[in-house]
């Protein structure tokens, strides 16, 4: 398995961004990928969720309403659209992938140690 993330960078408060990340390795119709995030001297957090295996998304409070988490039509690449960045949004934001699953229930998002495979991370810097 392995999953590539990217589409990171420098945007302004306000400023709209999309996270791509590449999942190849996994059955298409059955695996749940989630977005994690980790900003300097804090705990990593829960983002956001997707899941094939049943059609469902899932997202942490901080970034509800602004952030939505899709697929592509080949449903191997998850991506995640971020509007309205404010600062508190800088992060390192890593995919991260489980077979099967659902994101139905909140800990999808929040549990890190639920998801064994991890891509690399990608930089998001919300700064004026």
């Amino acid at each position: 398995v392995q999953l590539q993330a990217s589409g990171g960078g420098l945007v302004q408060p306000g400023d709209s961004l999309r996270l791509s990340c590449r999942v190849s390795g996994m059955t298409t119709d059955g695996n749940t990928v989630a977005w994690f995030r980790q900003a300097p001297g804090k705990q990593r957090e829960g983002v956001a969720c997707s899941s094939s295996t049943d059609d469902t998304t899932n997202y942490a409070e901080s970034v509800r309403h602004r952030f939505t988490i899709s697929r592509d039509n080949t449903k191997t690449v998850v991506y995640l659209q971020m509007d309205n960045l404010i600062p508190e949004d800088t992060a390192v934001y890593y995919c991260a992938a489980l077979g099967g699953w659902t994101c139905h229930f909140d800990d999808s998002v929040s549990k890190a140690g639920r998801y064994p495979h991890w891509g690399q991370g990608t930089l998001v810097t919300v700064s004026s």
